[in-house]
C-alpha cells in the first residue's frame, strides 16, 4: 500500500494573507497559482496511492493560517482514506489549548509544524511540553524543514540539525523532517541515521531532478532508505507525478558513468509500512 504522508488542506485565498500570496509568485515564476485543495482533483493525481495524511498549517509571522476544524471537516468526509494532523504555532498564545483541542476533542493524530514560516527554534526549551505531550500520546511531529519563498521566515529555524537534539532529549518521538530538508540534504540525512524514530520524507522534490538525483545518492550512499518516507506536498505536486518522476530519475545518467540510484530500495520506500512506522495504524 502507498501511503502519502505529506498533503495539505488549503482554501484559496482565504488561509492567506495577501503578503503571502504575492510572495508565494516565486515559486511560480510570478504566476498567482489557486491553492484550494478539493478532494477530487486530488484523488485524480493520486490513483497510486491508498491512505493520505493531510493538515493545514499556522503560521502568523508569514501569513498562513488554517482552523485545525476545516482540516477534520475536510477528513471526515472520507475516513477511510485521509488521516488528519493537527497544527500548531508556538508563538501564539493559546497553542497548547490547541493541541489538546485538536488531539482530545477533533481526534486529529499527529502534529505539523512550521518552525521557519511561524519563527521558533523546534529545539527551543520552550516547546518541552510539545514534545513532552507527543512522547505521552504518541504523536507523530512533522516539521517542515528546508527551503521557502517567504522573506520574513527565516532559514535558521529551518535546518535539520535542530532536530538532533529534540531526538536526543526526547527519543521516543516519531519525527518526520519534511523534503528530505532541501537544500540542507546533508544535513538530513546525517539527523536521520543517528536517530531511530527520526524519518525524512520526498515530498516536493521531483520536479527538480537532478537536485534529488543527487539527494537520495547521499541517502543512498549513507545507507538511510529506509528511513525516507513517501509524500507528495499536493497540492504543490501530486502523488502520481511524484512516483512518475522519481522512476525516472536514473534515465538521464544514460551515456554516464554517474551511480545509479537503487531502483528496489526505491520501489521498496514507495510501498514502506509509513502508518506502522508512524503508530497511524
Amino acid at each position: 500500500m502507498i501511503v502519502d504522508v505529506h498533503s495539505h488542506l488549503f482554501r484559496y485565498p482565504e488561509h492567506f494573507t495577501d503578503q503571502f500570496r504575492d510572495q508565494a509568485k516565486r515559486a511560480r515564476r510570478g504566476v498567482e497559482v489557486d491553492l484550494t485543495v478539493r478532494w477530487e482533483e486530488y484523488k485524480a493525481g493520486a490513483t497510486l496511492s491508498q491512505k493520505t495524511v493531510v493538515f493545514g498549517g499556522k503560521a502568523k509571522l508569514s501569513g498562513l493560517w488554517v482552523p485545525d476544524k476545516d482540516v477534520v471537516a475536510y477528513a471526515a468526509q472520507h475516513p477511510d482514506e485521509l488521516i488528519p494532523f493537527l497544527s500548531l504555532d508556538p508563538t501564539q498564545p493559546g497553542w497548547q489549548d490547541e493541541m489538546v483541542e485538536g488531539h482530545q476533542e477533533l481526534k486529529m493524530r499527529g502534529i505539523k509544524l512550521l518552525s521557519m514560516y511561524a519563527g521558533f527554534q523546534p529545539n527551543d526549551r520552550a516547546l518541552d511540553h510539545l514534545w513532552w505531550y507527543a512522547t505521552k500520546h504518541g504523536l507523530p511531529v512533522l516539521l517542515h524543514t528546508g527551503t521557502t519563498f517567504v522573506a520574513q521566515a527565516p532559514l535558521k529555524f529551518t535546518l535539520p540539525r535542530h532536530l538532533d537534539d529534540v531526538a536526543a532529549r526526547w527519543p521516543d518521538v516519531k519525527i518526520i523532517a519534511a523534503h528530505i530538508g532541501h537544500p540542507y540534504e546533508g544535513e538530513c540525512v546525517v539527523t536521520i541515521r543517528k536517530h531511530p524514530n527520526v524519518y525524512a520524507d520526498c515530498s516536493a522534490l521531483h520536479y527538480r531532478p537532478f537536485q534529488l538525483y543527487h539527494s537520495l545518492m547521499l541517502v543512498q550512499e549513507y545507507g538511510v532508505w529506509d528511513k525516507i518516507l513517501f509524500g507528495s506536498d499536493y497540492p504543490f505536486t501530486t502523488v502520481d507525478a511524484s512516483i512518475h518522476g522519481m522512476r525516472k530519475l536514473n534515465d538521464m545518467l544514460a551515456g554516464t558513468a554517474l551511480p545509479r540510484l537503487d531502483m528496489d530500495q526505491m520501489e521498496a520506500m514507495f510501498h514502506r509500512d509509513s502508518l506502522g512506522i508512524l503508530g497511524l495504524k
